[in-house]
């Protein structure tokens, strides 16, 4: 169900959350926020949900900074911020879409 004033675009960094992501997500609203409710759920010190949280909102503003990219590139940057990819790798493979892109 779209929202109204959303647009699609808004909202493509949703879908480039993972699994994990998600289920963090949504245990965190249940949690009403509370970071100490969420450490008690996953079993775990509130320093490391803060930490959990904190790369999930870098991810998400990276996301949403590059809003206007192509599917393949949020991809890439949403597997880079998950450290699925290491640094060479993501640059090489991000010049090569690039420059696919340019050339077409």
């Amino acid at each position: 169900m779209a929202m109204p004033g959303v647009e699609q675009e808004e909202r493509r960094w949703v879908d480039l959350l993972s699994d994990e992501d998600m289920v963090f997500l949504k245990r965190f609203l249940l949690a009403s926020g509370t970071l100490k409710e969420l450490a008690r759920m996953y079993g775990i010190s509130y320093p490391t949900v803060r930490l959990r949280l904190d790369r999930l909102i870098q991810k998400v503003e990276l996301l949403d900074q590059h809003a206007g990219s192509g599917p393949l590139e949020l991809r890439l940057r949403a597997l880079y911020a998950d450290g699925k990819l290491d640094d060479e790798s993501f640059r090489e493979l991000l010049e090569a879409y690039r420059t696919e892109v340019e050339e077409q």
